[in-house]
Protein backbone atom coordinates (compact mmCIF):
# COMPACT_ATOMS: atom_id res chain seq x y z
CA UNK A 1 0.00 0.00 0.00
CA UNK A 2 1.28 3.33 -0.89
CA UNK A 3 2.42 6.00 1.95
CA UNK A 4 0.08 8.04 3.02
CA UNK A 5 -2.85 5.64 2.13
CA UNK A 6 -5.02 4.63 5.10
CA UNK A 7 -5.92 1.01 5.33
CA UNK A 8 -9.43 0.91 7.11
CA UNK A 9 -10.07 -2.73 6.85
CA UNK A 10 -6.72 -3.70 8.55
CA UNK A 11 -7.30 -1.20 11.39
CA UNK A 12 -11.01 -3.14 12.30
CA UNK A 13 -9.06 -6.40 11.66
CA UNK A 14 -9.44 -8.64 15.16
CA UNK A 15 -5.83 -8.60 16.06
CA UNK A 16 -5.31 -4.83 16.07
CA UNK A 17 -9.10 -4.62 17.71
CA UNK A 18 -7.66 -6.51 20.84
CA UNK A 19 -4.63 -4.24 20.62
CA UNK A 20 -6.12 -1.49 20.64
CA UNK A 21 -8.73 -2.61 23.69
CA UNK A 22 -6.02 -3.70 25.73
CA UNK A 23 -7.28 -2.09 29.37
CA UNK A 24 -5.14 -0.82 32.16
CA UNK A 25 -6.27 -2.55 35.69
CA UNK A 26 -8.36 -0.58 37.81
CA UNK A 27 -6.59 -0.03 41.58
CA UNK A 28 -2.50 0.00 40.64
CA UNK A 29 -0.43 0.48 43.59
CA UNK A 30 1.75 3.30 41.49
CA UNK A 31 0.79 5.74 38.90
CA UNK A 32 3.74 6.11 36.13
CA UNK A 33 3.96 9.54 35.07
CA UNK A 34 6.14 10.29 32.71
CA UNK A 35 8.86 8.19 30.33
CA UNK A 36 11.81 9.60 32.50
CA UNK A 37 15.10 8.93 30.45
CA UNK A 38 16.63 6.63 28.22
CA UNK A 39 19.95 4.97 28.31
CA UNK A 40 21.85 3.75 25.50
CA UNK A 41 24.90 2.00 24.54
CA UNK A 42 27.30 3.65 21.94
CA UNK A 43 30.25 2.52 20.00
CA UNK A 44 32.28 5.94 20.21
CA UNK A 45 31.45 7.97 22.92
CA UNK A 46 33.00 10.93 22.03
CA UNK A 47 31.59 11.08 19.40
CA UNK A 48 27.75 10.63 20.46
CA UNK A 49 28.62 13.75 23.14
CA UNK A 50 29.34 15.92 20.28
CA UNK A 51 26.15 14.90 18.74
CA UNK A 52 23.81 14.99 21.35
CA UNK A 53 25.41 18.61 22.31
CA UNK A 54 26.44 20.47 19.69
CA UNK A 55 23.52 18.82 17.15
CA UNK A 56 20.61 18.50 19.84
CA UNK A 57 21.65 20.86 22.76
CA UNK A 58 21.72 18.95 25.56
CA UNK A 59 23.71 19.34 28.24
CA UNK A 60 26.53 17.23 30.13
CA UNK A 61 25.51 16.62 34.05
CA UNK A 62 27.65 13.90 35.12
CA UNK A 63 30.16 11.45 33.79
CA UNK A 64 31.50 8.01 35.47
CA UNK A 65 34.72 6.86 34.42
CA UNK A 66 35.45 3.34 33.43
CA UNK A 67 36.32 2.56 36.81
CA UNK A 68 32.65 3.27 38.31
CA UNK A 69 30.69 2.25 34.97
CA UNK A 70 32.40 0.29 32.28
CA UNK A 71 32.58 1.60 29.15
CA UNK A 72 32.04 5.29 30.82
CA UNK A 73 28.64 6.89 31.08
CA UNK A 74 27.63 10.28 30.10
CA UNK A 75 24.72 11.83 31.77
CA UNK A 76 22.44 14.62 29.84
CA UNK A 77 20.07 16.77 30.35
CA UNK A 78 17.31 18.73 28.11
CA UNK A 79 15.31 20.28 31.37
CA UNK A 80 15.78 20.42 34.94
CA UNK A 81 16.08 16.09 35.65
CA UNK A 82 19.63 15.47 35.91
CA UNK A 83 19.58 13.13 32.94
CA UNK A 84 16.64 12.66 30.06
CA UNK A 85 19.49 10.71 27.81
CA UNK A 86 22.51 8.87 29.39
CA UNK A 87 25.27 7.35 26.79
CA UNK A 88 27.48 4.06 27.61
CA UNK A 89 30.41 3.59 25.69
CA UNK A 90 31.73 0.54 24.54
CA UNK A 91 29.06 -1.13 22.24
CA UNK A 92 30.20 -3.97 20.11
CA UNK A 93 27.05 -3.23 17.86
CA UNK A 94 27.75 -3.21 14.28
CA UNK A 95 27.26 0.51 12.74
CA UNK A 96 23.61 1.46 12.55
CA UNK A 97 22.71 -0.60 15.50
CA UNK A 98 20.50 0.68 18.22
CA UNK A 99 21.22 -0.78 21.62
CA UNK A 100 18.84 0.42 24.45
CA UNK A 101 20.40 -0.23 28.59
CA UNK A 102 17.30 0.57 30.32
CA UNK A 103 14.15 2.85 29.81
CA UNK A 104 12.89 4.47 32.97
CA UNK A 105 9.70 5.80 34.46
CA UNK A 106 8.98 8.70 36.56
CA UNK A 107 6.36 7.86 39.61
CA UNK A 108 5.04 11.13 41.93
CA UNK A 109 6.07 9.53 45.25
CA UNK A 110 8.81 7.50 47.10
CA UNK A 111 6.02 5.20 48.15
CA UNK A 112 4.92 4.34 45.30
CA UNK A 113 8.45 3.33 44.16
CA UNK A 114 8.07 0.72 47.43
CA UNK A 115 4.49 -0.27 46.42
CA UNK A 116 5.65 -0.83 42.92
CA UNK A 117 9.03 -3.53 44.15
CA UNK A 118 5.80 -5.28 46.31
CA UNK A 119 3.78 -5.10 43.13
CA UNK A 120 6.55 -6.79 40.86
CA UNK A 121 7.17 -9.49 43.20
CA UNK A 122 3.85 -10.04 43.75
CA UNK A 123 3.79 -10.94 39.44
CA UNK A 124 7.20 -13.03 39.74
CA UNK A 125 8.89 -9.92 37.88
CA UNK A 126 12.85 -10.47 38.41
CA UNK A 127 14.10 -7.18 39.72
CA UNK A 128 17.89 -6.52 39.11
CA UNK A 129 18.26 -3.51 41.43
CA UNK A 130 16.62 -1.47 44.17
CA UNK A 131 17.99 1.37 46.26
CA UNK A 132 19.57 4.62 45.28
CA UNK A 133 21.90 5.35 42.30
CA UNK A 134 24.83 7.79 42.50
CA UNK A 135 24.51 10.50 40.08
CA UNK A 136 20.51 11.95 39.68
CA UNK A 137 20.17 10.31 43.35
CA UNK A 138 17.02 8.92 41.85
CA UNK A 139 15.60 6.00 43.98
CA UNK A 140 14.23 3.00 42.29
CA UNK A 141 13.83 -0.45 41.40
CA UNK A 142 14.94 -1.63 38.29
CA UNK A 143 13.42 -4.78 36.50
CA UNK A 144 12.66 -7.02 33.46
CA UNK A 145 10.38 -7.05 31.10
CA UNK A 146 9.14 -10.56 29.06
CA UNK A 147 12.11 -9.98 26.78
CA UNK A 148 14.91 -8.79 28.63
CA UNK A 149 14.52 -5.11 28.90
CA UNK A 150 15.61 -3.66 31.90
CA UNK A 151 12.71 -1.22 32.78
CA UNK A 152 13.30 1.43 36.36
CA UNK A 153 10.00 2.95 38.24
CA UNK A 154 11.72 5.72 40.19
CA UNK A 155 11.07 8.85 42.50
CA UNK A 156 13.34 12.19 43.26
CA UNK A 157 15.22 12.27 40.36
CA UNK A 158 17.39 15.61 41.18
CA UNK A 159 16.31 19.11 39.10
CA UNK A 160 18.96 21.05 37.87
CA UNK A 161 18.28 24.74 38.46
CA UNK A 162 18.41 27.82 36.02
CA UNK A 163 21.79 28.26 37.66
CA UNK A 164 23.55 24.64 36.34
CA UNK A 165 24.17 23.84 40.00
CA UNK A 166 24.47 19.96 40.15
CA UNK A 167 24.71 17.96 43.00
CA UNK A 168 28.35 17.34 43.77
CA UNK A 169 29.53 13.49 43.88
CA UNK A 170 30.45 13.97 47.20
CA UNK A 171 26.84 13.90 47.92
CA UNK A 172 26.11 10.68 46.29
CA UNK A 173 23.71 8.67 48.47
CA UNK A 174 24.12 5.14 46.62
CA UNK A 175 22.48 2.33 48.54
CA UNK A 176 21.76 -1.18 47.74
CA UNK A 177 17.80 -1.37 49.20
CA UNK A 178 14.62 0.65 49.08
CA UNK A 179 15.03 0.59 52.69
CA UNK A 180 18.24 2.35 53.04
CA UNK A 181 17.45 4.55 50.27
CA UNK A 182 15.02 6.13 53.01
CA UNK A 183 16.92 5.86 55.84
CA UNK A 184 19.85 7.73 54.14
CA UNK A 185 18.93 10.64 52.32
CA UNK A 186 21.42 12.74 50.49
CA UNK A 187 21.07 16.72 51.42
CA UNK A 188 17.80 18.14 50.59
CA UNK A 189 15.84 14.80 49.48
CA UNK A 190 13.16 13.80 51.64
CA UNK A 191 12.74 10.38 51.86
CA UNK A 192 9.95 10.69 54.47
CA UNK A 193 7.03 7.75 54.00
CA UNK A 194 3.27 8.46 54.14
CA UNK A 195 2.94 4.68 54.92
CA UNK A 196 5.78 3.13 56.77
CA UNK A 197 4.38 -0.42 56.71
CA UNK A 198 6.11 -0.38 53.32
CA UNK A 199 9.47 -0.82 54.52
CA UNK A 200 10.31 -4.61 55.23
CA UNK A 201 11.18 -5.58 58.68
CA UNK A 202 14.32 -6.66 59.13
Amino acid sequence: MPRGVIDHEALKSPDIQALRNAETPQGLPFAIRKIGHVVLMVQDLERSVEFYTKVLGFKVSDVYPNSMFPGRMVFMRCNADHHGVALVGGSRAPANSNELNHMAFEVGTIDEVLRARDHLKAHDVKIMFEGRRRAGCQVAVEFLDPDNHVLEIYWGLDQVGTGGHIRPPEEWAEEMSLEAAVAHAPPGQDTSLQDKSLLKKK
